[in-house]
């Protein structure tokens, strides 16, 4: 669990990583790979209604906020900023 804790109506999220291989099965350099767009939620402000912990959510990937804490990166997202929840 993140030790952020968001106020409002911002989400503490950690990115979901990117496959590093491609669909034919040629594998990418770390410089190639697309920063993923699609996290996992650890924590909720009070003011969020929309997704909960555990989520998968995809968000704008201009929108946020990187935090590295405890070698754990994370990114803080405004609720208005996630795009849809992935089942």
């Amino acid at each position: 669990m993140a030790k952020l804790n968001p106020i409002g109506e911002r989400i503490v999220a950690r990115a979901v990583e990117t496959e590093a291989k491609t669909a034919s099965g040629l594998y990418l350099p770390d410089g190639a790979k697309e920063k993923s767009k699609i996290a996992e939620v650890v924590a909720v402000g009070g003011d969020v209604k929309s997704v909960k912990t555990g989520d998968k959510i995809v968000y704008r990937e201009y929108s946020t906020t990187e935090v590295k804490l405890d070698g754990t990166e994370y990114i803080i997202i405004k609720e208005e900023d996630v795009l849809a929840t992935v089942k």
